[in-house]
C-alpha cells in the first residue's frame, strides 16, 4: 500500500533553549534561512510526501502561521520590488497540504502521544511516516525517501531509521537488539538510553515508517499510563509489543543525522550547514578559521 501521509510532532517545550523558547517553539529556530521545521517538510516533500500532520501545543501557533499565506508580507515585499524574498514566502505555503492538530492535554506525557492526537487524519490500516521534530538529515537520497524504498521492498510492518554512533554517545538514544543472522537487518527490541551495555552501537533517529497497528498499541498503553502503570507513553514500548507480533527493520542509513534537540548539537547543525552553503560557505570557513579556539577564548 502507497505511503502518503506523514506525521511531524513539533509539540514540545524546548526547555533545553528557555528562554529563547518561551515565545518562539524550538522547531522555528533557523538552519541559516529555514526553521527546523520546514527542512523535515523539504525532506517529507523530496521523498514524494505532500500530505502532512503537524501536531503542536497550545502556545504554537507561529508553526501553522509559518506554513500558511501572510498577505500584508507578501504585499510589502511586492510594493519594495523584493521579488526573490517573496517567491521565497509564497513557496513556503505551496510545499505540502498541511493539518494542524494540537496535542490535548488529555493525552499522557511522551513521545508516542503525538500519533494519537493524528489519529483522526490518518486513515485505517494504512502506514504512514514519523518525524520527531528535532532531527535533521543530510543525505543525497532523503531518508524519508530511503525508508520508503527498504519498506516498498521488503514489506515488513515497520521500518525505522537508524546510525551507528560511538560506544559513549549510545546512553543517549535507544539502541537496536538485532535479530542474529538476519538481512534486511530485523529489530528483536529497542533498548531505550540503554545504562549498561547497549546492545548495539546502532542509534534510533526521528524517522519511521509505521503501520495503523501503532495507533491500537499505544492506545492501550495510554491507558496504562493514565492508571500509573507506566510513566511516560514511549514510541519504543509500543515498538518492542509491534516487534514480538511483525516483522520490524532497521535501515542504517545513508547520510549525516544531525540532531536540534540540545543548544550544542543545534549549533554543531547549524555550522555544518552553513559551511555546505553556496552563498556563505566559503566565506564562513574563513571566518572559523580566524577564531582563536583556545581555553582563554571561552565565555561563559
Amino acid at each position: 500500500m502507497g505511503i502518503r501521509k506523514a506525521v511531524i510532532a513539533v509539540a514540545g517545550f524546548g526547555t533545553r533553549f528557555l528562554p529563547a523558547t518561551k515565545a518562539v517553539p524550538k522547531e522555528l529556530l533557523p538552519i541559516l534561512d529555514r526553521p527546523i521545521v520546514q527542512c523535515l517538510v523539504q525532506e517529507l516533500v523530496d521523498s514524494g510526501i505532500r500530505e502532512i500532520i503537524l501536531v503542536t501545543r497550545a502556545g504554537t501557533q507561529a508553526i501553522a502561521d509559518h506554513f500558511d499565506t501572510q498577505r500584508e508580507l507578501e504585499l510589502h515585499l511586492t510594493e519594495n520590488g523584493k521579488l526573490d524574498f517573496l517567491s521565497k514566502v509564497q513557496a513556503v505555503a505551496q510545499m505540502a497540504n498541511f493539518a494542524v492538530v494540537r496535542q490535548g492535554q488529555h493525552l499522557p506525557y511522551g513521545n508516542g502521544s503525538p500519533l494519537l492526537a493524528a489519529k483522526s487524519f490518518l486513515d485505517t490500516g494504512e502506514p504512514f511516516v514519523f518525524l520527531f521534530g528535532d532531527d535533521l538529515v543530510l543525505s543525497e537520497i532523503p531518508c524519508v525517501k530511503q525508508l520508503i524504498e527498504v519498506h516498498t521492498k521488503y514489506e515488513p510492518a515497520a521500518t525505522i531509521a537508524f546510525q551507528e554512533v560511538p560506544d559513549s554517545e549510545i546512553c543517549r538514544y535507544g539502541a537496536a537488539q538485532l535479530k542474529a543472522g538476519t538481512e534486511p537487518k530485523e529489530i528483536l527490541k529497542i533498548e531505550e538510553k540503554p545504562k549498561g551495555v547497549a546492545p548495539s552501537n546502532l542509534a534510533q533517529l526521528g524517522r519511521f515508517i509505521l503501520p495503523w497497528r501503532i495507533i491500537e498499541i499505544l492506545e492501550r498503553l495510554a491507558v496504562e499510563v493514565q492508571q500509573g502503570q507506566m510513566d511516560e507513553l514511549y514510541l519504543t514500548y509500543a515498538l518492542n509489543q509491534l516487534c514480538c507480533e511483525s516483522r520490524v527493520l532497521a535501515h542504517p542509513i545513508e547520510g549525516r543525522w544531525l540532531t536540534t534537540g540540545d543548544p550544542l548539537r543545534y549549533l554543531e547543525a547549524c555550522v555544518v550547514y552553513a559551511l555546505r552553503d553556496k552563498l556563505i560557505g566559503s566565506d564562513f570557513a574563513k571566518f572559523l578559521s580566524t577564531l582563536d579556539l583556545g581555553p582563554s577564548s571561552v565565555v561563559r
